[in-house]
């Protein structure tokens, strides 16, 4: 999957004719690559557009300018018969597992849709397949006749990670899949993703909060804030020794062990609140929140800069990037 200069705005419209007085731009100019393989951990605040960045690259919301193309094929060219063929192998896990199955569906009704949708498989043979998903994301097969309202959360979104295989796609958006669970089953389901990952070959571009889990699971990391990417770079790299000011405040509100915790000092938190993404600041987006912030800071949006070495790229969109003290 390449993304380019992606953008999605959202009109403003206001009065008894409803005309537009502007837009908000959740998403504004962002580029990435997903490798085949692996996954992707796109982080960042609420607000920060990381979903609706998701929902553009499967264009569930048609971008409002840029370019993403699926294994070569520019997505926003095809039309709606081959943007259907080619969705079936692009695939989301939703974040509400209440939310996106349908309650007067029954749970294998769910799943079969799309088989049905994309007429894969003989007709008498899509139970046998249901059922076979089923029990590959740790459900019983006789459990397709119930419906949502039956089942917990944490079945639920099994449900739907069920639904997002039956298609047998190469590409899922994960979108937050553990953050409506309790923690008591989040680990369940990450470790769930882990193993279809390896047992299919899936790539995954995953949408999450937990920075501790995104660590763990992902093999690159993109930063996001109000709209643009901060920070990419290798999963080990961006976490453990973070560049631009912004991601060093996202992992130091990550909680840690009490001992680590005093045995360390900890950079001061973020202050002040995201700005609206209607309105964003001129220059370096973060800069009314960055303690590092300069005059040219508000004036000029700063550009990538690769700060990795050979093999290795760990891009940061910071001026002071050079001058700021090296993280520990």
């Amino acid at each position: 999957m390449e993304v380019r200069g992606l953008e999605k705005r959202f009109p403003i419209r206001r009065g008894f004719l409803r005309r537009t007085v502007g837009a908000v731009r959740a998403v504004d100019g962002v580029s990435f690559d997903v490798r085949e393989g692996e996954t992707l951990g796109l982080v960042g605040e609420s607000g920060s557009g990381k979903s609706t960045t998701a929902r553009a690259v499967l264009r569930l919301d048609p971008p409002t300018a840029g370019r993403v193309l699926f294994r070569g094929r520019d997505l926003a060219a095809l039309g709606p018969h081959e943007l259907r063929a080619a969705r079936r192998h692009m695939q989301m896990i939703f974040q509400d597992p209440y939310a996106s199955l349908n309650p007067r569906m029954t749970v294998g009704g769910a799943v079969r849709e799309p088989l049905d949708v994309h007429g894969i498989g003989a007709p008498a043979a899509r139970d046998e397949r249901v059922a076979s998903l089923l029990r590959q994301v740790g459900l019983p097969a006789d459990v397709a006749d119930r419906y949502p309202h039956e089942f917990s959360g944490g079945q639920r979104q099994r449900v739907g990670i069920a639904r997002a295989l039956a298609t047998s796609p190469g590409f899922i958006v994960a979108d937050e899949p553990i953050s409506a669970l309790d923690v008591s089953i989040q680990a369940q389901i990450v470790n769930l993703l882990l193993d279809l990952k390896e047992s299919l070959g899936l790539t995954y571009l995953l949408i999450a909060h937990d920075l501790s889990m995104v660590g763990h699971v992902s093999d690159r990391v993109a930063v996001m804030y109000l709209g643009r990417l901060a920070e990419l770079g290798d999963a080990e790299s961006v976490l453990r020794t973070p560049h631009h000011p912004y991601t060093r405040a996202l992992v130091a509100a990550v909680p840690v062990p009490e001992p680590v915790a005093s045995a360390r000092p900890r950079p001061a938190l973020l202050r002040g609140e995201v700005p609206s993404p209607a309105a964003p600041p001129a220059g370096c987006r973060f800069h009314p929140r960055c303690p590092h912030a300069t005059a040219l800071c508000r004036e000029r949006e700063p550009e990538w800069r690769d700060l990795g070495g050979p093999g290795a790229a760990h891009w940061v969109a910071c001026h002071h990037v050079d001058s700021l003290p090296q993280p520990s």
